[in-house]
């Protein structure tokens, strides 16, 4: 019998690994062609990893948990017939930044045991858990790292930095830092004993609300957060949607939400404002040359993710009406693929979708804003004509622009939200689709 490995595939063009979340063959069982063998979830997206051929699962080479590579063997199956011709090898490609590393930093002898890394709800590449390993660093250490990398991870040079400056004493001894008697011995918040008695019911988190959980702490702790509010006229905006929408739905077979019209504009301040189409990385600010808006959309589970409508400044409303259905409908599905979630540049979520007035979102890490559009809601205003001035019912609703003050100053923020208010009370009445 011939041996076919299983190994974990492209699933995007910046996606480099995944976690195997359930493995749905147990070893000895029989597999078709194109059965899904196994369970993976990458930072946001869940999917399966099917067979290639048809066999016998001969060996498992990874558990749940573990952190893949892409391209990685993950498995083998066994075929009958002749040989099935399988990728070269990548252990070395694996192992190879390992090696660097040990060549490049004496190891020292690790007294403790090594930590449980899987313990914890921040992510960890394998290379930079065994530099914390062959160092003694401990857990909340390693936590404790501020990370340069995508969404606050602690990259390679992050955890060699710290080294340098943790001090030249032995790993081990390092761990005793010395602290005040009064103070708590970690920088990690003292968790609050919680009771849980009669009909109280424990529910662990999901491993979506953990990835969200630490993105969000992650977030605040790593930019300095500022909002901005503005109250936005959008009556004209109202008025031409119900007038066009059953026409637009006939003629493109798509619905018309305000989404798009909200999506159009905001792609249009950042053409006007790309001080706001940046992103942070560590000292540096990268100019983002295209402009991908990313939507907040609910998942069947309740949770939200944010896939990304790719140049959207390149897109009139009929196309970004049906870039926003098909994302929004796809994650309802649970069907967006990773490449789908990559690449954002600026954020907009709708709290207005709950009844919220307005909101003061967390930055999507790299990206330095978000904005929160709040419910659309008639109320009474000052209606100002060369007549004179009379209070009418008008449509308004609040944008809430968070952004991070490291690098976008109160001016740059106030300004782009407010030029995205005036492209919406600007809208054309006349204009078509």
């Amino acid at each position: 019998m011939a041996k076919f490995e299983l190994k974990l595939p492209k699933m995007g063009e910046s996606v480099a690994e995944a976690t195997i979340t359930n493995w749905l063959k147990n070893v000895g069982e029989k597999i078709d062609a194109d059965e899904a063998v196994l369970e993976i979830a990458t930072d946001k997206v869940d999917s399966e990893v099917p067979s290639e051929v048809s066999g016998v699962l001969a060996e498992i080479l990874f558990q749940v948990n573990d952190v893949v590579k892409v391209g990685q063997t993950i498995a083998i199956i066994e075929t009958e017939g002749g040989s099935v011709a399988a990728a070269a090898p990548v252990a070395q490609e694996v192992t190879a930044p390992v090696a660097e590393v040990e060549k490049t930093i004496e190891v020292a002898t690790t007294i403790a045991a090594p930590a449980d890394f899987k313990s914890s709800d921040k992510f960890f590449s394998p290379l930079v858990k065994n530099i914390a390993t062959a160092e003694g660093i401990s857990l909340t250490e390693l936590e404790s790292i501020a990370g340069s990398g995508k969404d606050g991870r602690v990259t390679k040079e992050d955890i060699l930095n710290y080294i340098k400056t943790r001090g030249s004493q032995p790993a081990a001894a390092a761990q005793a830092v010395p602290v005040s008697t009064s103070a708590p011995k970690t920088t990690a918040p003292i968790a609050t004993p919680v009771s849980v008695n009669g009909g109280d019911e424990l529910v662990e988190m999901d491993r979506m609300r953990k990835l969200i959980s630490g993105y969000m702490v992650a977030s605040v702790q790593t930019s300095a957060h500022v909002q901005s509010f503005i109250e936005v006229d959008v009556t004209n905006i109202v008025k031409w949607r119900d007038r066009v929408k059953n026409a637009f739905e006939k003629r493109e077979g798509e619905k018309l939400t305000f989404t798009p019209i909200f999506m159009e504009a905001v792609a249009k301040a950042l053409k006007d404002f790309p001080g706001m189409n940046i992103s942070v990385d560590g000292d540096f600010i990268i100019k983002r040359k295209n402009i991908n808006l990313g939507m907040a959309a609910a998942l069947p589970n309740g949770n939200l993710i944010v896939p990304v409508i790719k140049n959207a400044d390149q897109l009139n409303l009929v196309g970004m009406a049906k870039a926003v259905n098909d994302l929004g409908n796809r994650a309802k599905a649970g069907k967006l693929k990773p490449d789908d979630t990559q690449g954002g540049t600026y954020t907009v979520t709708n709290v207005g979708t709950f009844g919220s007035v307005f909101g003061t979102p967390i930055i999507n890490q790299p990206q330095v804003g978000i904005l929160a559009l709040g419910a659309i809601r008639k109320v009474p205003a000052v209606i100002e004509t060369p007549e004179g001035d009379f209070i009418g019912i008008r449509q308004k609703m609040f944008l809430s622009h968070s952004y991070d003050h490291r690098v976008v100053d109160g001016a740059l923020g106030g300004s782009f939200v407010k030029r995205v208010a005036e492209y919406l009370e600007a809208f054309d009445v006349n204009r078509e689709y």
